[in-house]
């Protein structure tokens, strides 16, 4: 493959397995919770721990320096056997403690891959095909959702897959086990595909190169890893950049963060819908995240980021303002919601902040910087994780206020995004970093 694309699609399958993460948790939700009798807050706990939040957060801040101190490749050499020994655990789960314990374990994996695998599709881009990279790794994100919760629908109890699914559980679990734990099967052999993704992904991260620009900056730097840190919390520019990225990346994601986990079940409980309808109309929100990412990525590094920008903030707003007028129980306003969602998640606060927070950092703190940024973010969806529950309750009561609640966060995005939004779009990474901090990193 010419340049870059090659290097880009084999690491962007972290994304296909960090948001698959999330996804298969979601969209199996209610059958864990039927199996091992779980309440709503045992759920808000699932989603705290997992990749959607504090486990990300955990494995974030130390991949980030971990990046910094030992490369780019180190990080995609040993990451990913992380990863499967979660999913391992999740697969043979028979209690609650296990079932949290693999959450906890895959989230710590995502976390750490994330800030290595955004700051190397950067440094292994060429200057003008560096949004279009990351746009590949954003499609990436949407492709695993999409595929897991196509998985989810047709293994699911109805679901045209799960004849084959419950043979399994009774000739494994014997012919006397309950319904709950029949039908839980179907999530675990969805757990199965994304350890087989990640044994592929993790046997071509191995065989890449090191980033040039590590490589380069190893050579020249004489600073250790504890310099460098003291050197991203003590530079003025350095703080103010993480101060804004971290607030448009944060509000953005307290919402996005609570669809990823709970959208099937949120449809189910607010909805009425059944647990297959439920992820069907979740894949095609994702299918819609795909589709709009593929067009952006043509046009992101020719036309203004603001554009896009607020494009995608643009659609989140209408979604969760219609559905506030039309009620998730109407299945008008559910598809319009699900539609208007996946093309925000297209055209996402994420993209531009994962395209941001690998060019406006030097290459001696660039993941650890967004390894901060991320632990920030993540461990603050954890608790929002929690009180959303609350605000929500057990059977939708709470939705509308809910839906107030993100409507203020996608708007404080929208308006702190403008305010600072960069202008990076066909600069080298050598001379976004010379024009923003001179000669002091």
């Amino acid at each position: 493959m010419k340049g870059s694309l090659k290097s880009t699609l084999a690491v962007s399958l972290n994304n296909y397995l960090d948001a698959g993460a999330i996804v298969a948790g979601a969209s199996g939700l209610t059958l864990w919770q039927n199996y091992l009798g779980l309440s709503e807050v045992h759920l808000g706990w699932l989603n705290a721990l997992s990749a959607n939040a504090l486990g990300a957060a955990i494995g974030a801040i130390i991949g980030g320096f971990l990046a910094d101190k030992f490369g780019r490749k180190f990080i995609f050499t040993y990451n990913l056997l992380v990863y499967m020994l979660g999913m391992l655990i999740i697969m043979f789960t028979v209690n609650y403690p296990m079932l949290l314990a693999g959450f906890l374990v895959t989230g710590i994996s995502v976390g750490i891959g994330v800030p290595a695998s955004w700051t190397y599709i950067s440094e292994s881009s060429e200057v003008n095909n560096r949004g279009r990279n990351i746009c590949i790794s954003q499609m990436s994100w949407g492709i695993g959702p999409m595929c897991i919760l196509l998985f989810g629908m047709l293994f699911a109890p109805g679901g045209y897959l799960y004849a084959p699914v419950e043979s399994l559980a009774h000739n494994i679990i014997g012919a006397e086990a309950t319904q709950a734990a029949v039908e839980v099967f179907s999530s675990r052999v969805v757990f199965c595909t994304l350890f087989i993704v990640a044994l592929v992904a993790w046997n071509l991260q191995r065989q890449l190169q090191e980033s040039a620009e590590f490589t380069a900056n190893k050579a020249k730097d004489k600073n250790g890893l504890v310099d460098n840190i003291k050197l991203l919390f003590t530079n003025k520019i350095a703080v103010k950049t993480v101060a804004y990225l971290a607030a448009i990346y944060l509000t953005w994601n307290l919402v996005a963060s609570v669809m990823g986990f709970f959208m099937p079940h949120i449809y189910e409980t607010a909805g009425g819908l059944s647990n297959e309808t439920a992820n069907m109309l979740s894949c095609v929100s994702w299918v819609f995240v795909v589709v709009t990412t593929f067009i952006i990525s043509f046009y992101v590094d020719k036309v203004a980021h603001r554009f896009f920008y607020v494009f995608g903030l643009a659609a989140a707003l209408t979604a969760w303002i219609l559905i506030i007028g039309g009620g998730v129980s109407t299945i008008m306003g559910i598809w319009l919601f699900t539609i208007l969602w996946g093309i925000n998640n297209g055209s996402s606060v994420q993209v531009f902040y994962a395209l941001w927070g690998s060019e406006l950092f030097p290459a001696k703190f660039r993941a650890g910087a967004q390894g901060l940024m991320f632990f920030i973010v993540r461990g603050l969806s954890a608790a929002w994780g929690l009180v959303f529950t609350f605000i929500y309750g057990d059977n939708g009561e709470g939705f509308t206020i809910a839906a107030y609640c993100m409507v203020a966060l996608l708007l404080i995005s929208l308006i702190v995004g403008l305010i600072g939004l960069p202008n990076t779009r066909g600069k080298s990474l050598e001379q976004i970093t010379k024009e923003r901090y001179g000669d002091e990193v």
